[in-house]
């Protein structure tokens, strides 16, 4: 049976809406380094089959795991998009810059050393070799009678 019309019962909640994740940027800020650290100790593992003197070998080799923005909040257990609010509140923002400076940087220098795809690592960040090449042709009326 639905609630009748006119009803106000919503007055009477204790709150509106679910607390906060993060209160205060000091929490935020704890919660990113749990992040760097667990990306740090978590590498990605490769199976590897080298050839050597007639012998097959199996073998495991480590990775860098490359921190992101989405990886950041499947950890954190957020949205991007509650990222994005938290990034528009002014006690917020200079932690949150420092949190996306970090893994901006951790992923430029892990493409530098090549210990992350460069191609992919520059293109997430806005990075690219553009070769513009502009070619100016001046048609003449002696070109157009003679098409």
């Amino acid at each position: 049976m639905p609630a009748p019309k006119g009803n106000q019962f919503w007055k009477v909640r204790s709150k509106h809406g679910r607390d906060k994740i993060f209160s205060d940027c000091d929490i935020l800020w704890s919660a990113s380094c749990e992040y760097f650290e667990w990306c740090e100790e978590n590498p990605l593992i490769e199976q590897k089959i080298f050839h050597a003197s007639g012998v097959i070998t199996k073998d495991e080799v480590t990775k860098m795991r490359a921190m992101t923005i989405a990886g950041l909040c499947v950890f954190l257990d957020i949205g991007t998009s509650t990222w994005h609010e938290y990034k528009k509140k002014e006690d917020f923002s200079e932690v949150i810059t420092r949190i996306e400076d970090i893994i901006y940087n951790q992923k430029f220098m892990g493409a530098a050393a090549d210990m992350l795809n460069a191609n992919i690592i520059a293109r997430d960040l806005g990075l690219s070799d553009k070769t513009e090449n502009e070619t100016v042709h001046k048609i003449t009326k002696a070109d157009i009678e003679e098409w």
